[in-house]
């Protein structure tokens, strides 16, 4: 009967006072002390696991603040050297660009002065099939000395500019190699 009626008090809505239930479960059956007691040492286990837990949680959330802090100061640290780093190869890639700019106008002169080669000799070559008629033997072994003159020279010229684009090439090359 007093099963029924803690079986009532249990379900029923009012808060379960548990000392004065473990006094009236007691006194029906004392040899329940023992599962009281295993109860009471396995709930303080519980208890000690949770505390355990939460401590455990809480040390883990602050290492991690801590080392997103650490990250972020790293990260900044690490790029104020990374550029302090890129900028001791400054000299090197300045003078290279520079370099590359120097040939690359000369490049340019070279094949302006290989435009007005081949125009020169484009030129004698309409002059003397003009005045083929009219020219003396001297005037187009004269003509033709020119025009073999300006083709040596246009044939000079072309080797110093194959010469000067492999030139700009490898000092494309070096500055591709030095760039981070």
């Amino acid at each position: 009967m007093m099963a029924l009626g803690v079986c009532v008090v249990l379900a029923g809505c009012s808060p379960v006072n548990r000392e004065q239930l473990s006094k009236d479960v007691l006194k029906a059956d004392p040899e329940f002390s023992s599962v009281l007691e295993k109860h009471r040492h396995l709930t303080g286990r519980l208890e000690t696991e949770e505390r355990k837990l939460a401590l455990k949680k809480t040390t883990v959330e602050q290492n991690i603040a801590q080392l997103r802090r650490d990250l972020v100061a790293t990260a900044a640290n690490v790029k104020i050297r990374t550029a302090e780093i890129k900028k001791e190869m400054e000299p090197e890639q300045k003078t290279f660009s520079t370099a590359l700019t120097r040939a690359a106008e000369e490049l340019r002169a070279k094949q302006l002065q290989r435009a007005t080669l081949g125009r020169q000799i484009t030129q004698l070559r309409k002059a003397a099939k003009d005045a083929e008629k009219v020219w003396t033997d001297r005037d187009r072994a004269k003509n033709d000395a020119q025009i073999n003159e300006l083709l040596h020279d246009a044939a000079r010229v072309d080797q110093e500019i194959v010469t000067m684009k492999a030139h700009i090439r490898l000092i494309k090359e070096k500055l591709l190699l030095i760039r981070f």
